[in-house]
């Protein structure tokens, strides 16, 4: 576990924690982690980043570990908008007027959103699997059967016996999703215990039922978001230099053949499939995960 100092910075809608190394004056980098992960997953890339100059902040998602709502009125929001308008707050509030961003799942979910609206604020982007920016209108389509069955814990939380369920077991169900989405990464479950505590927090269960009810349309979104999620409808194009990292053995959805996402970038883009990895890209592959980082910032 990392033995970095936590600290705080104060948005308009939480006390975000933060995880910060390297000299304040470097290059800016931002690394964002997904559901049901934590910073950890970057505890072998940004200590490197910092020894090669670079400012690397590792938040915790809403939802996550220390960081809090400031208000207990507060819809605890988990919609994509939500995301990327923390990610904009955080880099607002450390006066970051741009930054290398990589992430994946949620995480990359608000890197490609930040990247695909607001470009200035993007030097380039790392992403887990792609074009990762939700098609809501569409979310009610079925997919083939073999996918489907993928998603069964997010149609699990549409339930309230799945909210109770989680609520109950989150360590255990958050476990077996970690050993069902990284079936060839054999450290992985000795790991699960450096991240568990950040899905103590007291907003985690509602933060994550909120996110999958919202992207199939199945409750309302933040009323302060919504100019956001529907500019998201329209799938914007993301033009700042990308690699997309995919791992092979995703159990969440392993990368088809032919690359779907291509069309919704228009910059310098590649796709780099990574055998034996599964869904935790950076805490299964943190040299590839930096390799992609370095190629794009030394570009």
């Amino acid at each position: 576990m990392s033995g970095t100092p936590i600290k705080i910075i104060q948005t308009s809608m939480l006390s975000l924690a933060y995880e910060e190394h390297g000299s304040a004056s470097g290059d800016p980098v931002i690394l964002l982690h997904g559901f049901p992960y934590s910073p950890r997953a970057y505890d072998e890339i940004a200590p490197v980043l910092a020894t090669k100059g670079y400012r690397v902040i590792v938040p915790y998602l809403r939802g996550y570990g220390p960081t809090r709502f400031n208000r207990p009125d507060t819809l605890r929001s988990g919609q994509q908008a939500a995301l990327a308008q923390d990610l904009l707050d955080l880099m607002d509030a450390l006066a970051i007027q741009q930054a290398a961003l990589c992430g994946y799942d949620w995480g990359g979910r608000a890197a490609c959103i930040v990247a695909a609206l607001w470009p200035e604020r993007v030097r380039c982007l790392v992403t887990g699997d792609g074009y990762n920016l939700q098609d809501i209108p569409n979310s009610t389509r079925p997919m083939d059967p073999v996918q489907e069955h993928r998603l069964w814990y997010q149609y699990y939380f549409h339930t309230p016996r799945g909210a109770e369920g989680l609520a109950r077991n989150r360590r255990a169900l958050c476990e077996l999703l970690w050993r069902l989405w990284s079936p060839s990464w054999t450290v992985g479950p000795a790991l699960f215990v450096n991240s568990a505590p950040a899905f103590d927090n007291p907003d985690f269960v509602d933060v994550v039922i909120h996110s999958y009810r919202h992207r199939f349309m199945y409750t309302d979104g933040d009323p302060a978001l919504e100019w956001m999620e529907q500019a998201l409808t329209h799938q914007p194009v993301i033009s700042v230099p990308t690699i997309s990292l995919c791992g092979a053995d995703d159990g969440v959805g392993p990368p088809p053949e032919v690359d779907e996402d291509i069309e919704h970038f228009s910059g310098p883009y590649e796709r780099r499939i990574l055998a034996g990895v599964g869904h935790n890209i950076p805490e299964e592959a943190p040299e590839v995960t930096l390799k992609a980082l370095l190629d794009l910032l030394q570009r």
